[in-house]
């Protein structure tokens, strides 16, 4: 009976310390001190489409050698897919003081435009790069002028600060990502 006690007390301690070992890591949006006109009043922000490595809970850095890596010991504090998009609702609101909410729509009223992101890159670099590249796309269901567009975006991180800095790094991409696209998709 005392080796089952043992195998339980030491199969428990390790299931908490493989729980409590990863640092999580949470995207902070920087203010937003500029102000954008778009023309539209509600705007839905519905698909975040991102890269396998994006999207997963670990934090990727791409190496000078162009390999991909990550720790299970460093993650996002959130879902990627999940925070991308509110974090490009929330700024998109912030910059046009219009209503915009990622899906599912919360309002009675349909939004004017819906707004669809698909990511081909969202990564840092050990060299201090973090890039976002892909294309957007805006749906209007009242006859106006439908329109999509590339983007191609780099903040700049001090890969010393580790995890926290690119998760500022993304915060800052995130904020340059909605207002090119209130600029350029949402005129």
């Amino acid at each position: 009976m005392n080796i089952l006690k043992t195998i339980a007390t030491v199969g428990l301690t390790l299931t908490l310390v493989a729980c409590g070992s990863a640092d999580r890591f949470a995207v902070t949006s920087p203010a937003v001190t500029d102000k954008v006109s778009i023309g539209f009043a509600a705007v839905e922000v519905r698909d975040v489409s991102l890269p396998s490595y994006a999207a997963a809970d670990e934090i990727h850095i791409r190496k000078s050698n162009g390999t991909l890596v990550s720790s299970s010991n460093q993650l996002w504090a959130d879902a990627p897919g999940r925070a991308v998009a509110l974090e490009l609702s929330e700024n998109l609101s912030r910059l046009t003081n219009r209503r915009v909410a990622s899906e599912p729509w919360p309002f009675e009223a349909y939004p004017d435009a819906r707004l669809e992101v698909r990511f081909s890159e969202l990564l840092a670099s050990d060299a201090g790069q973090f890039t976002a590249s892909g294309q957007y796309f805006v749906a209007v269901a009242d006859g106006r002028r439908e329109r999509s567009g590339l983007f191609d975006l780099t903040v700049a991180y001090d890969p010393k600060g580790g995890p926290a800095a690119i998760a500022a790094a993304r915060g800052q991409l995130i904020l340059d990502l909605a207002s090119f696209i209130a600029r350029e998709g949402l005129k």
